[in-house]
């Protein structure tokens, strides 16, 4: 089935404060300097229409999150929602996640990245474009701060054990700690609409914290 194209957000929504441009940003780029607060930044890869990011932002007032989305109606759609809430620690960049993470963030500026349920590439030739892979871990852990959290999501077991098989060989990582997901109290209460739909499904999902290591 065709992925269908998301909503736009209405013209009369003014983006400009939550939405921004990667090729836009100045290298290297502090994310703390892209909020009105000087509080600890999370990192979301992949933000899709934007659910974690406008939940986390209302549950935890004392941390700015950040995110990161490729397709440029998913990343407009989701500084919508954020616009609409006012959301003073939200932001949303378009752009490539690799590119930010690996070349642009400078060291120890992110309490915690999040990665959920990131595309899997199925084929083994387009395996390589695979955000958790050995180069992206090494710089995810450069990035965190001293004990710092990355959250790894998904539905496909190959893809969880390979991503823990890398970030084992960064020796930059404790061992995965495996997180449980409480039971949904509301149609919305998912970490993202994909986890949403997995779980209503039925289909399992596997999940783990990783920290730094000092």
């Amino acid at each position: 089935m065709p992925r269908r194209p998301p909503k736009k957000p209405a013209p009369s929504v003014d983006l400009s404060t939550h939405l921004l441009t990667l090729d836009d940003a100045t290298e290297p780029l502090d994310p703390r300097s892209l909020f009105p607060s000087p509080l600890p930044v999370e990192l979301e890869v992949g933000s899709g229409k934007g659910l974690f990011l406008s939940s986390a932002s209302q549950a935890d007032p004392r941390t700015n999150f950040l995110g990161i989305e490729i397709a440029a109606g998913y990343a407009r759609l989701c500084a919508g929602k954020l616009a609409i809430a006012k959301a003073p620690n939200a932001r949303i960049i378009h752009g490539d996640a690799q590119r930010l993470v690996r070349s642009m963030l400078p060291a120890a500026s992110l309490a915690a990245i999040h990665v959920y349920f990131p595309d899997p590439w199925w084929k083994a030739r387009h395996r390589k474009r695979r955000v958790l892979c050995g180069p992206f871990l090494e710089h995810a852990a450069r990035v965190l701060v001293p004990a710092g959290r990355l959250h790894v999501w998904t539905d496909v077991e190959e893809y969880f054990v390979a991503a823990m098989t890398d970030a084992r060989a960064t020796g930059r990582f404790t061992e995965p700690r495996e997180e449980t997901a409480k039971p949904a109290e509301h149609d919305l209460d998912y970490r993202t609409h994909f986890e949403r739909r997995t779980r209503l499904a039925g289909q399992p999902v596997w999940r783990a914290v990783l920290h730094t290591v000092p």
